[in-house]
């Protein structure tokens, strides 16, 4: 079964002022950077409210701290929501765990990667109704770097879940594997480094409510 991603306007939820920031100007969290496979570049639980991600509430939507967990909610049709924590990173391996607190099972949600902008990352994304894909966003406009559906697997929870995401990106390597499983993976030189973040996403019905928790960066 194949699920095609539509063509979303992206609506980032950072500040006017984060927006104009260029990866320069986003801090560097070592002075060398870390190489050796598994050293931990970053890990959140999400308890601390002043940990750096983006706490915005609007018509449209809202990401916040909650409950020991962060919350992503997309109150708008075709649309994304994502949050970032402004750091910088090179080669990464992301795990984190997920799951849905409200809202239809027709959405998408995981992790993004190389973040440079709100025109210019990598996203990894899974679905409450089982479906899964690899894509990016380059000069604005998103497309899918695994086939240009997403693909459907048993490996996914549905409904509420919840779902472990693991993600890498190493060179010019992305890979996602759900639940201890290996789903996918994609090739693109595009960009080198940036920020993590997460996303969430809505299609033809508003109202999509996931919370994200443990989250940890590693050298992959």
């Amino acid at each position: 079964m194949k699920k095609r991603l539509q063509s979303t306007g992206m609506i980032s939820v950072l500040l006017l002022f984060s927006l104009a920031c260029s990866l320069s100007q986003i801090p560097q969290i070592f002075g060398e950077y870390p190489t050796n496979p598994g050293s931990l570049l970053f890990q959140d639980g999400f308890s601390d409210p002043s940990s750096g991600w983006d706490r915005v509430q609007n018509q449209s939507g809202r990401t916040d701290y909650e409950n020991d967990r962060y919350r992503i909610v997309v109150n708008a049709t075709n649309a994304d929501y994502w949050a970032n924590p402004g750091l910088y990173f090179k080669d990464v391996l992301i795990d984190v765990d997920a799951g849905k607190t409200s809202g239809p099972d027709d959405n998408d949600y995981g992790v993004l990667c190389r973040y440079q902008n709100m025109e210019n990352f990598y996203f990894f994304i899974i679905s409450s109704d089982g479906y899964y894909g690899i894509g990016i966003v380059k000069d604005g406009e998103q497309k899918l770097l695994t086939p240009p559906q997403m693909y459907h697997s048993e490996v996914i929870i549905p409904g509420n879940g919840p779902n472990h995401l693991q993600v890498t990106c190493s060179g010019s390597r992305l890979a996602l594997s759900v639940n201890g499983e290996y789903l996918a993976e994609a090739f693109d030189s595009s960009f080198v480094d940036g920020d993590i973040g997460l996303i969430v996403g809505s299609f033809d019905i508003p109202g999509v409510d996931i919370w994200f928790d443990n989250l940890s960066v590693m050298v992959p």
